[in-house]
């Protein structure tokens, strides 16, 4: 019974977006792993931007920041 949780930047992920990321990640646990797709769980979880960092900042003023060094 596997699980997948998928967390992405509240961003205005549509709900075909979300419907592919969950048929997606099932297709791949049936193909890899042999897994029943009918026992495969996936939660799509969106966190506010300010909740998300990488490298030390909030992901809105990393992406500035990368924007600025290209």
């Amino acid at each position: 019974m596997p699980y997948v949780n998928i967390q992405v930047t509240r961003e205005g992920v549509t709900s075909e977006q979300k419907a592919r990321l969950i048929k997606g990640a099932t297709d791949l646990l049936v193909e890899v792993l042999g897994k029943n797709p009918m026992t495969t769980f996936v939660v799509i979880d969106e966190v506010e931007m300010e909740s998300w960092g990488i490298g030390g900042l909030p992901v809105e003023q990393f992406r500035v920041q990368q924007l600025t060094k290209a």
